[in-house]
Formats: structure tokens, sequence, C-alpha cells
């Protein structure tokens, strides 16, 4: 299958879109710059109650008749440019394929060699998020606003999120049991001036948080990384960039200063030396990053979660990597075994937690709501940084493709560190009411993640989709997820190439993620509960039709409190979430007759714990049987906080090879 990397089959047609297009956008902005004048956000209603001298209201009543009348001037090269723009649409491609150009940060070819599938398993770590990027004058009606700047923020959270060494950290503990994903622990050093030239006991600490220098130059696969990586040993080839440090629970959890002196020698081991022991050694895999201001909750403070970081401060002296004991182990490899670690809820098989970051080393994204085409190059631009292969522009557009006209695309996005194979796209013919404006479907992609050392390809299947919204459509979503079915069956059929007694490719996964817009937990989502989709694929975060897992939380916050100071930071928000009150207060909860629709400061129990409406979906059925998927992780998301109203999600799957498996 082909692949489209641009819009159009030829350059004339793209010659003339960009010149209709030119003659419809000053009418566009006019007419969304207008309508947003009168649409404040909290945050901005705030702002204006400390003005007194009403410089907004002021602003509006000048502002307000230029627009209407350069709207109205624009009207007639707007529709000479509609009647241009909408026949084109039945020769566009239905997306956008966009590989990165700049080889020095290619790394897909590499990835590609990592995995023979003749070992160790490869856990692979799938991303999905709504981002709410409609044309500003609509996405105010979400409390959201800036779409333009939020877009290249978001993208720029993403990538450094995601770029960041991946360290997770194990206390082994006879008195502490209660260590678990869902709270991390850190090892930090204490707050001290950077000239203070001595070493630190640190100790055991449960933080939120931890500084971490992301890596703003753009660059994440230099060829420093690459010689660091190949210098620290052998890792299996389930992870890269991961380091697992494990401490006994021994001496009320501190350690002595031998024991720092091995932390740090272990650090110096796995990358370039420094110039100074002085400086501060972050234990990572990456090469070093530069120092950025910011608040805590902006992008250049980079925040860390609770599994993200271990940050110590060595002195004079040399390192004596013989100190190494039982007390800390440094080990640049995957942990497969998830049992290993604690957990509050001990019937659970795989790690979960609110967590203030991207997964480190996240292979795959699936957004949503990318609608602004602007938006969405700005989106793209950023997360080309780390994502080596983007799909975009997805949709129709007119009323090519699917029964009502389209206004706006799907809204769907898609990004890989992988090659792409075969991507296809199919719209739901069903849309009612404003959804029926927008060509809402389903992207489907095969990609490639490795290969046999018989020359056999290893792929992966990944759906991305976004259902009806409106409240109430309950058939209408039922039907959209029959289709989805139907479509991806499809799409596995058409694009396979391998035969049962000649397999020419290992499929590893299968995996469904999107915004679904239904609970599982509300009772006017029944029909949707019951669906047969989920009796072919798993949800973690599920029980059965009707009952979430005790862990699970919703993923849709109140518009309303987007700006408190309580939440709008990606820690603050990490620190509510973890409480139940605050999940009330900030959290939509599933409706019911008895309860508004509207939860802020509400005290009595309700029932789960917030809508989950943003789904992550696997597998087992169609894959190699030779091997297992297993869910290693789950998370919920909180560095998007304050740039959108729903809560990214990401999972971590582990494929097992059943070879040389301990």
């Amino acid at each position: 299958m082909v692949l489209y990397t641009s819009p159009f089959p030829n350059s004339f047609l793209s010659v003339l879109h960009s010149f209709s297009w030119g003659l419809i956008f000053p009418c566009y902005w006019l007419a969304d710059r207008l309508v947003a004048s009168f649409v404040p956000t909290t945050y901005e209603k705030r702002q204006r109650a400390d003005d007194p001298c009403y410089f907004h209201a002021l602003c509006i009543i000048i502002t307000t008749p230029i627009y209407l009348a350069l709207l109205v001037a624009s009207l007639p090269f707007a529709l000479i440019g509609f009647l241009l723009w909408s026949p084109l649409q039945s020769a566009r491609r239905p997306y956008i394929y966009s590989r990165l150009e700049d080889k020095s940060h290619a790394n897909g070819a590499t990835l590609l060699t990592e995995w023979k599938a003749a070992g160790n398993g490869k856990s692979f770590c799938f991303g999905s998020a709504n981002v709410c990027l409609l044309p500003d004058s609509l996405a105010r009606f979400n409390n959201v606003f800036n779409t333009q700047a939020r877009a290249k923020e978001i993208g720029r959270r993403i990538r450094n999120g995601a770029s960041r060494p991946q360290i997770k950290i194990y206390i082994d503990s006879p008195t502490n049991t209660s260590i678990s994903a869902a709270s991390f622990s850190s090892l930090v050093s204490p707050q001290g001036g950077d000239n203070t030239n001595r070493t630190v006991n640190a100790g055991i600490k449960r933080t939120t948080s931890m500084e971490y220098k992301g890596d703003n130059s753009g660059s994440n696969n230099s060829e420093d990384s690459r010689e660091d990586k190949g210098g620290a040993g052998e890792p299996n080839e389930g992870e890269e960039n991961t380091c697992i440090v494990r401490i006994n629970g021994e001496d009320n959890g501190h350690m002595s200063d031998t024991e720092m002196d091995t932390v740090n020698g272990q650090a110096h081991a796995s990358g370039p030396a420094e110039p100074s022991l002085e400086s501060d050694v972050e234990i990572s895999k990456t090469p070093n990053h530069k120092q950025k201001e910011g608040d805590s909750g902006s992008l250049d403070s980079y925040s860390a979660s609770r599994e993200s970081l271990v940050k110590v401060r060595v002195g004079d002296g040399t390192v004596d990597q013989s100190t190494v004991n039982n007390k800390l182990l440094y080990k640049a490899s995957i942990m497969k075994k998830t049992s290993v670690r604690k957990k509050k809820h001990t019937d659970e098989t795989f790690d979960h937690e609110i967590s203030a970051f991207f997964p480190a080393n996240l292979d795959f994204l699936c957004l949503q709501e990318v609608f602004d085409k602007r938006a969405a190059e700005k989106l793209k631009e950023q997360l080309h940084h780390y994502f080596e292969y983007i799909v975009y522009d997805v949709g129709v557009y007119s009323c090519h493709g699917c029964c009502s006209f389209k206004f706006v695309n799907s809204g769907l996005l898609f990004a890989s560190r992988y090659p792409v194979m075969d991507a296809a796209y199919h719209c739901y013919p069903n849309g009612r009411g404003t959804d029926s404006l927008a060509s809402k479907g389903a992207l489907f992609l095969k990609v490639q993640v490795g290969s046999t050392p018989q020359d056999q390809r290893i792929v992966g299947y990944i759906s991305c989709t976004h259902l009806q919204a409106i409240a109430g459509d309950t058939t209408v979503r039922c039907e959209q997820l029959d289709m989805l079915q139907d479509w991806l069956s499809e799409f596995r059929k058409s694009t396979s190439s391998s035969s049962t007694a000649n397999p020419e490719e290992l499929v590893a996964f299968d995996v469904i993620c999107g915004d679904l817009n239904f609970d599982n937990c509300s009772s006017e989502d029944k029909l949707e509960q019951q669906h047969s989709l989920f009796t072919h694929y798993k949800d973690p975060c599920r029980t059965g039709p009707g009952e979430d897992k005790p862990w699970a939380i919703g993923t849709l916050l109140d518009p309303e409190g987007l700006y408190d100071e309580e939440v709008c930071t990606p820690d603050n928000l990490q620190k509510v979430l973890e409480s139940e009150e605050g999940r009330k207060g900030y959290l939509v909860y599933p409706t019911s007759k008895n309860h508004s629709s509207s939860q802020k400061g509400r005290k009595a129990s309700l029932k789960g714990n917030g809508r989950r409406i943003d789904y992550m979906l696997y597998t087992e059925e169609g894959l190699y049987l030779e091997w297992k998927v297993e869910v290693e992780e789950f998370s919920f998301i909180t560095q998007l906080a304050g740039l959108t109203d729903h809560l990214p999600v990401a999972m971590r799957l582990t494929v097992s090879t059943g070879e040389d498996d301990p």
C-alpha cells in the first residue's frame, strides 16, 4: 500500500487548493476572532475581574465593528474560494504521511534492528490523548483558548516527557509494603547552593516530582546517546534508556556516603565523563541536558513524576566501582517480572499510576480533536523532534466520502518511532448533530517493529478512533463500534502478506486507542459497556460491564476548574487526583437522574472515580501463537494540565517470545 505524503496527487491541484483556501481564510479567521471575543474562559474572567478600568470591554466595543466590516468585505472572496475548494475535495487523499527528513535525528531503522525476537521479549508503549485543538472560538466552549500556542506547547511537553530517561526505583523493605506504581519514590538531594562542595547523604523520600532538565534542542537520538547505550553493557532487547535501581530497606531507608559514591560511579559509567565531579549528575543514558528556568507547571521546569528520576550531588574524591553492594543495584535493562513490584492492589498483575509525565520511551501516540490545520502543523513540528513518522490531517471534507457535508477533518493524528507500513481511514457515516459536521472516523495503521533472524517482519496493528460525542446517542456509538471492528478486520486481511503455512510476518500486538465518549459506570451507557468489542479486546482498567478497577480514574476533567491553582500544573493536578476528595472536585462523574452534570465542589458519595471515556484496548487474538502479550504498566497522565480538558492515558505492553525468558 502506498502512503500518501501530500494531500493531492499532483502539484497543480495542491496550488489550486492553496489559492482557494487563501480566499476563504480571511473570512474564516475574522469570524473565529469575532465569536472568540464574546466567549471568555474562566482564566480570562479572573483577569478581567482585576481590571478596574474595564479595558477589555472597551476593546470589544472598538474591535467588534471593525471585525464585522472586514468580515462583510471578505465574504465575496470567501464564496469564490469555496466554489473552488469544495470540488477539489473529491481528489483529496484521506491523510498526510510525514517522515522526518533530518537523518541525524531519525532512528526508525535503528529501532528495527534492535529486536530480532531471538531472546527476551520487548515492550512497547502506547499513548492516547484528546487535545481539544479546535478553532479558538469553538475551543472556548470547553474553557480552553489560544489554540495555536496550545498546540505548540502540547507537542513540546509530550516529546520532552517521552524523551526523558526511564528510571525505575524499587524499595525492598520489611516494614513498608505500600510502595507501588501509584506512589513511586525518588532519591533526592537536599536543597543547597550549587557552589557547595561536599558529599550529601541521600535518603529515600516520597516526592511528587524532581527537576528534570529536558532536551530542548529537539534531538534525542544523537550519536552520543547511541554510544552511551552501547557502552553500558548488553541490555536486554525489551527496553532502551532504562535504569533500574533496587534499594533494600535497611538502615531506615538511608544510604551512606560510600553508597552515594557508588550511585555516582554507576552514573559516570553509563554516560560521558563529566569535566568535574562537583556538578550535578543525573543517572541517565541520554546526553546531558541544558537547564532552563520555569515553574513546576511550565514545560521548561520538567518536573518529573515519582517514577522518573534519581538525582544526587557528588563531592570530591574518586569513585570506587568495587563498593557496589546489595543495597544499590544499577542495571540498564528491562524488568520483565512485574510481580516483583509491590502494589496497593496486590491482585493486580501490572503497575498503574497517576504520572506527571508521559512515559519514557513512548513508542506510539494517538491524538484526537486535532481539528485546526494550522495547529496540526505546529503540533507535528514539535512531535517530529521525537517521533520520526507522523500521520495527520486525517479525514475528508465537503460532501465527498461521507453522507453529509464535512467542515473539518476527523481530528485524528498518529505518531510513531517505528516505520508505518500501511494506513487506512474510514469515516463514520452515521454522525448526528454537530458531530456530523466533522468527519469522525477510524484510522488504522500497520507498523513494523522488528524482524526475526529468518528475515520475517514483526508487525503490529494500531487503531485510533473518536466516537459520537452527544449524550444519549447510544445507538449511534454502538453502530460505530460495529463498523470499527469490521473495518479493522478488513484492514488486517488486506494488508497481511502471510499464510499459515509460510508466514512472512509475525503479529506482535493489536491495540485500539481513542476517545469513545462513553464510560464504564454510567447507567446511560449500558449498551456500549456490553458491546462485543470488549469480548475480543481487553480493557486493563475494567473489571466487567459497569465496573472499573478501584485504581482507575476518570479522564474527563471539569472544564470550570481547569485554571484553578490546585490543578493548573502537572504536579498539582497529580496530587489532587491521588485523593478521592480531589477527584470529586475536578473530574466529571458518571451521570444519573439524581446527580447534576457538574460535580464541582460536591462531597457526596459518587459512583466510581470519574468518567473514563479515553480507552486503550489490546487483544491476544490474531497474534503469533507462540508469543504472549501482557500489560506491564498503565498510566493516567497530568502533563497536559491547563492545556486540555482530558487526561491522557498510556499503556506499556510486553511481548514475550517464550525464548530464554526467565
